[in-house]
């Protein structure tokens, strides 16, 4: 199984070089992908010094157009069996990726219904839970709203979630490459939770470690402001129907 990294990039000039090190250094067939969106601090050198040793796909945006703009562009370079959402901070380890997509193995290799449920136990869908053991390094601010978020999930959708809001997600390339994503920010968590779920998929969870950045180190997701569009964004695609999840010509 070939693993396309998506890692959408904004002003991450002081850890980019390390996430992309670390991925690369997997023992993985992976395909990385990062998309760097507008950034001004210098990671686009950083970036285009990288490319020169290392098969790395690379695409620059002038302005700043948002994560799930970024992760959707990256989704169009995707050439492998499974797709792996990194992103480019460190609050999350790279080394954890291989925990995160060993459900995935286990799937049999089965077409991805346009519209309808899995069954059995194949896995297309697995998110890094940063509290399935307890909050661990997560201020209590940070793991009330997304333990407030996560229970918001599970009574809209009736699934069984620890952390909506997490940024490791790993998905089957046929599956995610075939959701119709409309996101342009941070929504692009709720939305592909809620269009997973909509169409019928189990989220699988495993357990990953957290080391959550502040505001002063570079963290740009604001809890309650953000949060509240999250929220918002489960309810309105609560109710989609099951038709317009995918792509028509998924």
């Amino acid at each position: 199984m070939r693993i396309s990294v998506i890692i959408p990039a904004f002003n991450e000039a002081r850890t980019i070089r390390q996430v992309v090190d670390a991925v690369q250094a997997l023992p993985l067939d992976t395909q990385i992908i990062v998309v760097n969106d507008g950034s001004t601090d210098g990671t686009q050198a950083v970036l285009e010094e990288l490319r020169k040793g290392a098969a790395l796909t690379v695409v620059h945006y002038d302005g700043n157009r948002g994560k799930g703009f970024a992760i959707r562009t990256g989704l169009a370079h995707v050439e492998g069996d499974a797709v792996v959402i990194q992103d480019a901070d460190l609050e999350l380890c790279p080394d954890e990726l291989l925990t995160l997509v060993e459900p995935l193995f286990s799937r049999r290799d089965i077409p991805v219904p346009t519209v309808g449920v899995t069954s059995g136990p194949d896995v297309h869908v697995v998110y890094g839970s940063r509290f399935l053991n307890g909050r661990g390094n997560a201020s209590w601010l940070n793991f009330t709203a997304n333990w407030l978020l996560a229970g918001w999930t599970r009574f809209l959708y009736g699934c069984r979630i620890t952390d909506e809001s997490t940024g490791y997600k790993a998905f089957s390339a046929a599956l995610i490459t075939g959701l119709n994503l409309t996101c342009e920010g941070f929504e692009f968590c709720p939305e592909v939770t809620a269009k997973v779920l909509r169409a019928g998929y189990r989220i699988h969870e495993v357990p990953v470690s957290y080391f959550p950045r502040t505001k002063k180190e570079g963290k740009k997701l604001r809890f309650w402001s953000d949060g509240l569009f999250a929220a918002w964004t489960l309810l309105k695609y609560r109710f989609i129907s099951k038709t317009k999840v995918f792509k028509k010509d998924a």
